[in-house]
């Protein structure tokens, strides 16, 4: 056994869990203690300036230079509470995490002495450099200039020492550089919308909120075992490994008992996440075995998306505490499920009212109607700008397998409110309406509620999936940031609801009557959007035949699904909701592209130096072996016992033969179309390269090693197998 291996499965027998103690009994005590929120605010704050946080988070009013100043002193006084001596502008540049430049609260004063210090304009706006993060062109790295701004409406925190400001980052031109910037403008577009959309059925609605909650899948893996494998230190996923004879067959894994270093890493995570406003709730184990699952009660989208990001980061920290790594890639383990990061999403209006949920007459099922069909139409309209949301050179190979989503998009309503939607668009005629015909419709609206109850399900092969009082859109990958399907969404129903409410405007212009104009309208969305609903098996092979009858796309190419974001569609939704400009869309584009090159070839490289370094001269090691033990039998036995025995290690000798010279042959092809696409100048020509040309080879390269696996010496094997990785507690 290597020395590697060796250590690392022997440091893993004096593993002990660590047990974590609750700060205190009372939840309350110290839920948020660690959050700058309104509770604390009107502690700290005079009155003026925390009216002046409230409106600027709610009405976007802008925040004085006098009350910014007050603000921030208050900040830094509540934090100097828990012994903080630094803060930072905490953004979510477009790479896979956050970032943060950390400043003391050290300065001058007039007469030359060290004093501490944190002024308004300090919190408001800070000019981070930050050059080298991705951008897509938008800027060179000699242009310095990049500028953080504070997002009020997602309160301050502590971790560590540092006072952390959520802000957006922008260039000098103003061009967004981060997951933030068109999050805030979606969410924006889609409140003016459907507060539009909802004042034609009650006219005290003045805004509409989006409601996020994800659930996040990851894997925990022994630190000793993660840094005996350099494929997952440096690519986050196993690039070889046969398959351990028990895996997820007897599903014995899913829901049940939680190893108790584990629930320690589980505890001790839930309480630093409660310290800082996060509401988690829910954790489990998943489907495969070492795959886990958190999940919070919903919050406001902007803030939801800002504790995941956060919580990504404490479970990293809090793992390593633990002797775990924690797992974010979305098929770390060939051959058993990936992890997902299910995005839960509703729409609520200021009077209450969730507009994906039933209500007690037949004018709130009304409105619930019309927020589903529109739904179901934007899906329909937008399934290539949702399918490029969520791709990645990670998330491709978790996407289409048997346990993920496929990537052709669809939409699950259930069978009931299938049915309602069907009498609905049957009912509803060309001709003007009659009284009689419109209480019929109503009545039979008005019977929704105790439809629908009990009645809703999941179905786990839906991508899109309408689950009682919210869509789950379950194709987003488990290291993603929410903000990307997010954006899309939003942006993209918000096109949707202004388009129909200019349709129904228009019939109502024709003076035909407003509840008739909209179901007239809904009928036409029912009618046109059917294609995208599916209530069976999306993984079964008829689903893909039948969806392309239907003209549903399904693009298994990460840079053909990226491309579309530059379509006259995705533009229209984008730029047209005020979401994007064209230069910040071409540069996503260009930014998703060049990480999915880099993952490739990092991939390629490391695949490359394991093979070359590590498998093929074990395989000749034993090879050599087999070849003395043949020489030994042939001094020993006859030619015809020789013959008998030596039959079965000849072809063993043959098999390796076989294998490593294959590996080497293709890690060399494997290398020259890298050196092939990466003289490639143009990113998307680059990125097809990658992708048709290099990525196949880390299949095919890893059939090979990982036959060798079964064929060689378990005690000889350099990297911990499956079986370890999987099941050592």
């Amino acid at each position: 056994m290597s020395k590697m291996r060796f250590f690392a499965l022997k440091e893993l027998m004096n593993r002990k869990p660590i047990e974590v103690n609750l700060p205190s009994k009372n939840l309350s005590d110290y839920y948020s203690s660690l959050v700058f929120d309104k509770k604390t605010m009107q502690e700290y704050l005079p009155k003026e300036a925390y009216m002046a946080v409230v409106e600027a988070s709610e009405n976007g009013k802008p925040i004085s230079r006098d009350k910014a100043d007050l603000i921030a002193n208050a900040m830094r006084n509540w934090a100097k509470g828990f012994g903080v001596t630094h803060y930072t502008h905490w953004f979510q540049p477009l790479t896979d995490g956050t970032a943060e430049k950390h400043d003391g609260f050290i300065d001058f004063s007039s007469q030359g002495d060290v004093i501490e210090r944190f002024s308004g304009k300090l919190l408001v706006q800070q000019e981070p450099d930050a050059s080298s993060f991705p951008n897509g062109g938008i800027r060179n790295t000699f242009e310095a200039r990049g500028y953080t701004a504070w997002d009020v409406s997602s309160p301050a925190f502590i971790v560590d020492d540092t006072l952390c400001i959520p802000t957006i980052f922008v260039s000098y031109t103003g061009d967004a550089l981060d997951y933030k910037t068109p999050l805030l403008k979606a969410l924006n577009a889609v409140d003016k919308a459907a507060t539009d959309v909802a004042r034609l059925f009650d006219k005290n609605v003045n805004k509409v909120s989006v409601n996020l909650g994800w659930e996040q899948e990851y894997f925990l893996v022994d630190s000793a075992l993660y840094n005996a494998r350099p494929d997952l230190c440096l690519t986050g996923r196993t690039l070889m490994g046969h398959s351990s004879a028990k895996d997820q067959q007897l599903d014995d894994h899913y829901f049940g008992s939680i190893p108790q270093r584990v629930i320690c890493f589980m505890k001790d995570l839930e309480i630093e996440c409660h310290k800082l406003g996060i509401p988690v709730k829910t954790c489990h184990n998943e489907v495969a075995p070492n795959q886990f699952e958190i999940a919070p009660i919903f919050e406001d989208a902007n803030l939801s998306n800002d504790h995941n990001q956060l919580v990504m980061d404490l479970m990293k920290r809090i793992a390593n505490k633990h002797n775990f790594n924690v797992l974010f890639h979305e098929k770390p383990f060939s051959g058993i499920n990936g992890s997902g990061k299910h995005n839960n999403w509703s729409l609520q209006t200021d009077t209450g009212v969730n507009l994906f949920a039933p209500g007690k007459n037949p004018k709130a099922n009304m409105l619930f109607l019309t927020f589903i069909v529109n739904t179901v139409m934007m899906v329909y309209k937008n399934q290539d700008i949702l399918r490029a949301s969520i791709v990645s050179a990670s998330n491709s190979y978790r996407l289409g397998a048997n346990e993920a989503p496929p990537l052709i998009l669809s939409v699950f309503l259930g069978k009931y409110l299938t049915n309602m939607l069907e009498s609905l668009e049957e009912k509803v005629g060309e001709k003007k309406m009659t009284a009689e015909q419109k209480t019929a419709l109503k009545l039979g609206i008005g019977r929704i509620p105790e439809i629908l109850l009990d009645n809703t399900d999941r179905n786990r092969t839906s991508p899109f999936a309408f689950t009682g009082n919210r869509f789950e859109f379950r194709a987003a990958g488990s290291s993603s940031n929410c903000a990307a399907p997010m954006i899309a969404i939003n942006a993209a129903m918000a096109h949707q609801l202004n388009q129909f409410k200019k349709d129904v405007d228009l019939l109502m212009d024709k003076g035909v009557g407003k509840d008739e104009a909209i179901f007239k309208v809904l009928k036409k969305m029912i009618k046109e959007s059917k294609p995208i609903c599916f209530e069976g098996d999306g993984y079964s092979d008829n689903w893909s035949k039948e969806a392309k009858k239907r003209g549903l796309t399904n693009i298994e190419s990460v840079p053909e699904a990226l491309l579309k974001y530059e379509s006259e569609s995705a533009k229209e939704v984008f730029v047209g909701e005020g979401v994007f400009n064209e230069t910040e869309l071409v540069s996503r584009v260009e930014v998703e592209l060049e990480k999915f090159v880099k993952k490739i070839q990092i991939e390629s490289r490391v695949l490359g130096d394991l093979t070359i370094n590590h498998i093929v001269p074990i395989a000749v090691t034993y090879q050599n072996r087999l070849l003395e033990n043949l020489i030994g039998l042939k001094q020993i036995f006859d030619k015809e016992e020789y013959e008998e025995l030596s039959f079965a290690r000849k072809q063993l000798v043959k098999e390796i033969s076989k294998y490593v010279s294959e590996i080497k042959l293709q890690v060399k092809e494997m290398t020259n179309q890298r050196k092939i696409a990466n003289r490639i100048t143009n990113m998307q020509e680059k990125a097809f390269a990658y992708s048709n040309n290099v990525k196949p080879y880390l299949e095919s390269i890893r059939e090979c090693v990982d036959n060798l696996e079964m064929e060689i010496d378990n005690e000889i094997w350099p990297l911990p197998k499956y079986r370890e990785l999987l099941f050592a507690k």
